[in-house]
């Protein structure tokens, strides 16, 4: 009888554990133009650095106009909302990311991308470890996931 106590128990925790997961996922943006970072949600913070246009950042908290995100190199900053974009990127962290064709090793090379560069996120969301993913130029493939920031 425990047992199926128990059962029931975990089945009827089962939506609301479901819901506290998909509240923590994370929520990406690109940067719609160059943005100067702060240290805190105003004007008069200490303005620390400019991010570039189309860098993926990490939404963290929201707070009238100010957002607090995390930067490709982890840190936690401030930017103004209207700065950001709906538009998916993601940026290179490898030394070197080959882009294959199919979502394969040994698929053939579509092209390589260097630390640092930022690709336009496909369409299809990241399976079997790849995602889809386009440069600049218009070519398109598939990147490892543990070769790029910004999923």
């Amino acid at each position: 009888m425990k047992t199926r106590r128990r059962i029931a128990a975990a089945l009827l925790g089962l939506p609301f554990a479901l819901a506290a997961a998909g509240a923590c996922a994370s929520d990406f943006r690109s940067l719609a133009e160059p943005a100067i970072l702060y240290d805190a949600p105003s004007k008069q913070g200490k303005p620390l650095f400019v991010i570039q246009r189309y860098t993926p950042v990490e939404m963290v908290v929201n707070i009238d106009r100010w957002v607090k995100v995390r930067e490709p190199a982890g840190s936690l900053l401030w930017l103004e909302r209207r700065q950001l974009s709906d538009k998916r990127t993601v940026i290179v962290t490898a030394a070197r990311a080959d882009i294959r064709q199919k979502p394969d090793a040994n698929a053939a090379l579509a092209f390589e991308a260097a630390k640092d560069v930022v690709l336009e996120l496909g369409d299809k969301p990241p399976a079997d470890g790849w995602v889809g993913v386009r440069h600049r130029d218009g070519t398109a493939g598939f990147v490892r996931i543990n070769q790029v920031w910004g999923l």
